[in-house]
């Protein structure tokens, strides 16, 4: 029954999530092209992948710092094998205040790292 109601009435659901993660991803790419962070938008799920080659840390080391410093958790891009070394996987599954935050803290890691 509830597999029915979905089908007959659940897209207006779907297509306000739709929407929703579409301004999650542009304050994300966005925002880390702002701070300097070369990030193409992505065209499925819900993370970016940005560059942190510009910065001289590799990937394990940004991550590291980055959570010590300032309490925000990325993944290396070497998690996903040697070819995502200088990069990092970001979700946008968050609150959009969590993740202006988020970038406020990444911006401050970033120029406290120059």
């Amino acid at each position: 029954m509830a597999a029915i109601e979905a089908l007959k009435n659940g897209q207006k659901s779907v297509d306000e999530m739709k929407r929703e993660y579409k301004r999650r991803r542009e304050l994300v790419v966005d925002g880390l092209n702002k701070i300097g962070l070369d990030c193409h938008k992505p065209q499925g799920a819900f993370y970016v992948f940005p560059s942190i080659k510009n910065t001289g840390l590799s990937s394990v080391e940004f991550a590291t710092r980055l959570l010590t410093k300032e309490k925000v958790a990325i993944v290396p891009g070497t998690a996903f094998g040697p070819s995502g070394e200088g990069y990092m996987r970001i979700s946008y599954a968050s609150s959009l205040n969590n993740i202006k935050e988020a970038l406020v803290r990444m911006s401050r890691f970033l120029s406290s790292n120059k």
